[in-house]
């Protein structure tokens, strides 16, 4: 078990450190974007569940106007949101907006492949209304897993998902992860939005 902690561990430094040099000119550009195109941070930070429920900060491109202060935050993206802007729209589209949680990786808060993470909110909600939940904190959580690879995102059950989630984690390989990887590359993260 901890020899295959440390494999994983070891694939999600090496490929998030070779992910951030090979994507950095698309990174600047994607930073440019959303500075150009809206007011506000450029980063988006939310608190999410992680490992052994420990709460951390993920990083995203920011893909929507910021919430004025006191505004009520209305949850989950939905496929029409209003509160996206038009740049914020293509960089979910296309998942860019997800490329700066490599450095989440590198920090040791997240995995390259694993359960999504989830707001503290819902992982409240869920862990008494979906038998197993919890067991998806058993790990790290990744930028992308076996749900997400079988296009299970965005408007999609949480209850498929968590049976993704579950069987990942019981029949984990570092090929698998490799699997994976190369399924949400080629299918395009569908279901993106």
């Amino acid at each position: 078990m901890a020899v295959n902690r440390l494999m994983k561990r070891t694939f999600d430094i090496i490929f998030s450190l070779i992910a951030i040099i090979l994507t950095s000119p698309v990174m600047a550009i994607v930073a440019l974007g959303v500075k150009l195109t809206s007011s506000g941070p450029i980063i988006f930070k939310q608190e999410r569940v992680g490992l052994n429920r420990r709460n951390f900060m993920m990083y995203k491109f920011r893909s929507m106007k910021v919430i004025p202060e006191g505004a009520m935050d209305t949850g989950w993206s939905t496929k029409n949101d209003p509160r996206r802007t038009a740049f914020g729209t293509f960089i979910r589209r296309t998942s860019l907006d997800e490329l700066p949680q490599f450095f989440n990786v590198l920090l040791g808060h997240m995995s390259v492949v694993g359960p999504r993470p989830e707001r503290p909110y819902y992982v409240n909600q869920f862990r008494d209304e979906i038998p197993k939940y919890m067991i998806k904190h058993h790990v790290r959580p990744g930028i992308t897993g076996l749900a997400q690879s079988k296009g299970l995102r965005g408007d999609t059950s949480i209850e498929d998902r968590i049976e993704q989630d579950i069987f990942y984690i019981e029949n984990w390989s570092l090929l698998f992860d490799i699997k994976i990887i190369w399924e949400t590359i080629r299918k395009g993260l569908k279901n993106a939005y």
